[in-house]
Protein backbone atom coordinates (compact mmCIF):
# COMPACT_ATOMS: atom_id res chain seq x y z
CA UNK A 1 0.00 0.00 0.00
CA UNK A 2 1.06 3.80 -0.66
CA UNK A 3 2.53 4.94 3.18
CA UNK A 4 0.91 8.12 2.30
CA UNK A 5 -2.75 6.11 2.95
CA UNK A 6 -0.80 4.10 5.87
CA UNK A 7 -0.40 7.36 6.74
CA UNK A 8 -3.80 8.73 6.56
CA UNK A 9 -5.43 5.67 8.09
CA UNK A 10 -3.23 5.59 11.33
CA UNK A 11 -3.86 9.49 11.92
CA UNK A 12 -7.97 8.89 11.45
CA UNK A 13 -7.81 5.78 12.72
CA UNK A 14 -9.02 3.96 9.36
CA UNK A 15 -12.21 6.44 8.93
CA UNK A 16 -12.20 9.36 7.18
CA UNK A 17 -9.36 12.18 6.64
CA UNK A 18 -9.24 15.48 4.77
CA UNK A 19 -6.41 17.44 3.29
CA UNK A 20 -5.97 20.69 2.04
CA UNK A 21 -3.47 22.41 0.12
CA UNK A 22 -2.59 25.11 -2.37
CA UNK A 23 -1.56 26.29 -5.90
CA UNK A 24 -0.33 28.95 -7.54
CA UNK A 25 1.40 30.81 -4.15
CA UNK A 26 4.58 31.62 -6.10
CA UNK A 27 2.95 33.17 -9.40
CA UNK A 28 2.93 36.39 -10.75
CA UNK A 29 -0.16 36.28 -12.43
CA UNK A 30 -3.31 34.53 -11.79
CA UNK A 31 -5.52 33.38 -8.53
CA UNK A 32 -4.61 31.32 -6.13
CA UNK A 33 -6.79 28.07 -5.69
CA UNK A 34 -7.00 25.80 -2.39
CA UNK A 35 -8.60 22.48 -2.62
CA UNK A 36 -9.56 19.66 0.62
CA UNK A 37 -10.14 16.53 -0.36
CA UNK A 38 -11.97 14.20 2.15
CA UNK A 39 -11.85 10.30 1.81
CA UNK A 40 -14.18 8.13 3.94
CA UNK A 41 -11.62 5.36 3.80
CA UNK A 42 -14.86 2.71 5.62
CA UNK A 43 -16.07 3.07 2.65
CA UNK A 44 -12.88 1.96 0.58
CA UNK A 45 -12.49 -1.50 -1.21
CA UNK A 46 -8.82 -2.69 -2.19
CA UNK A 47 -9.24 -1.80 -5.46
CA UNK A 48 -9.94 1.83 -3.76
CA UNK A 49 -6.27 1.86 -3.13
CA UNK A 50 -4.99 0.22 -6.01
CA UNK A 51 -6.48 2.45 -8.66
CA UNK A 52 -4.73 5.40 -6.39
CA UNK A 53 -1.49 4.35 -5.57
CA UNK A 54 0.27 6.77 -7.15
CA UNK A 55 -0.79 9.74 -5.35
CA UNK A 56 1.76 11.85 -4.69
CA UNK A 57 2.45 15.46 -4.09
CA UNK A 58 1.60 17.11 -7.66
CA UNK A 59 4.58 18.82 -8.19
CA UNK A 60 6.53 15.31 -8.47
CA UNK A 61 3.75 14.64 -11.07
CA UNK A 62 3.67 14.97 -14.68
CA UNK A 63 0.85 16.41 -16.55
CA UNK A 64 -0.41 13.69 -17.87
CA UNK A 65 -0.39 12.05 -14.47
CA UNK A 66 -2.23 14.20 -12.65
CA UNK A 67 -4.84 14.20 -15.43
CA UNK A 68 -4.73 10.75 -14.52
CA UNK A 69 -5.56 11.24 -11.43
CA UNK A 70 -7.42 13.98 -11.02
CA UNK A 71 -11.09 12.36 -12.22
CA UNK A 72 -10.23 9.29 -10.20
CA UNK A 73 -9.72 11.06 -7.16
CA UNK A 74 -13.06 13.01 -7.39
CA UNK A 75 -14.88 10.17 -8.48
CA UNK A 76 -13.46 8.72 -4.82
CA UNK A 77 -13.38 11.43 -2.26
CA UNK A 78 -16.13 11.66 -0.13
CA UNK A 79 -15.84 15.57 -0.72
CA UNK A 80 -14.18 18.14 -2.41
CA UNK A 81 -14.50 21.78 -2.17
CA UNK A 82 -12.20 24.35 -4.25
CA UNK A 83 -11.54 28.49 -3.31
CA UNK A 84 -9.80 30.67 -5.16
CA UNK A 85 -8.62 34.22 -4.72
CA UNK A 86 -7.94 36.47 -7.72
CA UNK A 87 -5.16 38.47 -8.06
CA UNK A 88 -6.98 41.74 -6.64
CA UNK A 89 -7.67 40.33 -3.87
CA UNK A 90 -3.81 39.38 -2.99
CA UNK A 91 -3.03 42.67 -3.74
CA UNK A 92 -5.50 44.15 -1.95
CA UNK A 93 -5.70 41.71 1.45
CA UNK A 94 -1.88 40.26 1.07
CA UNK A 95 -0.66 36.64 -0.22
CA UNK A 96 -0.17 35.08 3.41
CA UNK A 97 -3.98 36.57 3.92
CA UNK A 98 -5.18 34.97 1.37
CA UNK A 99 -3.47 31.81 1.14
CA UNK A 100 -4.63 30.90 4.59
CA UNK A 101 -8.30 32.31 4.24
CA UNK A 102 -8.81 29.84 1.32
CA UNK A 103 -7.44 26.69 3.34
CA UNK A 104 -10.15 27.59 6.16
CA UNK A 105 -12.55 28.47 3.53
CA UNK A 106 -12.19 25.33 1.46
CA UNK A 107 -11.96 23.04 4.88
CA UNK A 108 -15.42 24.53 5.83
CA UNK A 109 -17.29 24.11 3.00
CA UNK A 110 -16.87 20.22 3.81
CA UNK A 111 -20.02 18.98 5.22
CA UNK A 112 -20.38 17.84 7.86
CA UNK A 113 -16.77 19.63 9.12
CA UNK A 114 -13.92 16.90 9.11
CA UNK A 115 -12.91 15.39 12.58
CA UNK A 116 -9.54 14.74 11.27
CA UNK A 117 -7.88 17.24 8.89
CA UNK A 118 -4.49 17.71 7.45
CA UNK A 119 -3.21 21.08 6.20
CA UNK A 120 0.13 21.27 4.24
CA UNK A 121 2.82 23.38 5.77
CA UNK A 122 0.14 25.99 7.91
CA UNK A 123 -1.45 26.35 10.72
CA UNK A 124 -4.83 28.17 10.11
CA UNK A 125 -6.64 30.78 12.36
CA UNK A 126 -8.75 29.30 16.01
CA UNK A 127 -12.28 29.35 13.85
CA UNK A 128 -11.04 26.85 11.22
CA UNK A 129 -11.51 23.08 11.51
CA UNK A 130 -9.66 20.64 13.71
CA UNK A 131 -6.59 19.97 12.00
CA UNK A 132 -2.88 18.81 12.02
CA UNK A 133 -0.22 21.43 10.45
CA UNK A 134 1.99 19.10 8.31
CA UNK A 135 5.48 20.36 6.41
CA UNK A 136 5.69 18.09 3.13
CA UNK A 137 2.15 16.92 3.46
CA UNK A 138 1.71 16.58 0.01
CA UNK A 139 4.23 13.66 -0.12
CA UNK A 140 3.09 12.49 3.29
CA UNK A 141 -0.92 11.99 3.39
CA UNK A 142 -2.70 11.01 0.56
CA UNK A 143 -5.70 13.09 1.28
CA UNK A 144 -3.19 16.08 1.15
CA UNK A 145 -1.78 14.60 -2.22
CA UNK A 146 -4.98 14.30 -3.64
CA UNK A 147 -6.24 18.00 -3.33
CA UNK A 148 -3.09 19.33 -4.00
CA UNK A 149 -3.45 17.42 -7.20
CA UNK A 150 -6.90 18.97 -7.68
CA UNK A 151 -5.54 22.17 -6.56
CA UNK A 152 -3.17 22.50 -9.33
CA UNK A 153 -5.28 20.49 -12.08
CA UNK A 154 -7.85 23.50 -11.20
CA UNK A 155 -5.89 26.49 -11.34
CA UNK A 156 -3.76 24.90 -14.71
CA UNK A 157 -7.21 24.82 -16.61
CA UNK A 158 -8.47 28.27 -15.70
CA UNK A 159 -4.67 29.68 -16.71
CA UNK A 160 -5.28 27.54 -19.98
CA UNK A 161 -8.85 29.09 -20.59
CA UNK A 162 -7.31 32.76 -19.79
CA UNK A 163 -5.01 32.56 -22.14
CA UNK A 164 -7.66 32.40 -25.04
CA UNK A 165 -7.97 36.27 -23.82
CA UNK A 166 -4.78 37.10 -22.96
CA UNK A 167 -2.92 34.71 -25.64
CA UNK A 168 0.35 36.95 -25.86
CA UNK A 169 1.40 36.20 -22.34
CA UNK A 170 2.03 32.45 -22.54
CA UNK A 171 -0.53 31.57 -19.47
CA UNK A 172 -1.26 28.33 -20.90
CA UNK A 173 2.54 27.18 -20.87
CA UNK A 174 4.09 28.62 -17.84
CA UNK A 175 0.67 29.19 -15.88
CA UNK A 176 1.41 32.68 -14.95
CA UNK A 177 5.11 31.41 -13.12
CA UNK A 178 7.99 33.95 -13.48
CA UNK A 179 9.89 31.90 -16.31
CA UNK A 180 12.03 33.67 -18.23
CA UNK A 181 9.14 33.94 -21.70
CA UNK A 182 6.79 35.31 -19.25
CA UNK A 183 8.97 38.10 -18.09
CA UNK A 184 9.67 39.55 -21.48
CA UNK A 185 6.07 38.97 -22.31
CA UNK A 186 5.60 41.84 -19.36
CA UNK A 187 8.49 43.92 -20.92
CA UNK A 188 7.14 43.88 -23.97
CA UNK A 189 3.09 43.85 -23.03
CA UNK A 190 3.39 45.67 -19.57
CA UNK A 191 0.66 43.78 -16.83
CA UNK A 192 -2.70 42.72 -17.17
CA UNK A 193 -5.29 42.54 -14.59
CA UNK A 194 -4.32 38.84 -14.25
CA UNK A 195 -1.15 40.37 -13.11
CA UNK A 196 -0.58 40.50 -9.39
CA UNK A 197 0.84 43.73 -8.70
CA UNK A 198 2.21 43.45 -4.98
CA UNK A 199 5.24 41.09 -5.81
CA UNK A 200 8.62 42.69 -6.16
CA UNK A 201 9.48 40.59 -9.51
CA UNK A 202 12.57 41.90 -11.56
CA UNK A 203 9.89 41.85 -14.52
CA UNK A 204 7.92 44.58 -12.51
CA UNK A 205 11.25 46.72 -12.00
CA UNK A 206 11.98 46.44 -15.80
CA UNK A 207 8.76 48.10 -16.05
CA UNK A 208 9.76 50.81 -13.04
CA UNK A 209 6.85 48.60 -10.99
CA UNK A 210 7.41 48.53 -7.02
CA UNK A 211 6.21 46.54 -4.21
CA UNK A 212 3.26 48.24 -3.43
CA UNK A 213 2.53 46.63 0.15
Amino acid sequence: MNQRFAHDLEYGGGSSVAGADEAGRGCLAGPLVAAAVCFDYETWSDDDFVTLDALNDSKKLTRTARGVLYPLVLRRAHEVAVVTFAAQSIDRLGLQVCNIGALERCLALLTPLPTRAIVDGYALGGAAAPHLRMVGGDGRSAAVAAASIVAKVTRDRLMIALHERWPHYGFDRHKGYACADHQQAIAEHGVCELHRLSFNSVAYQQLGLGLQQ
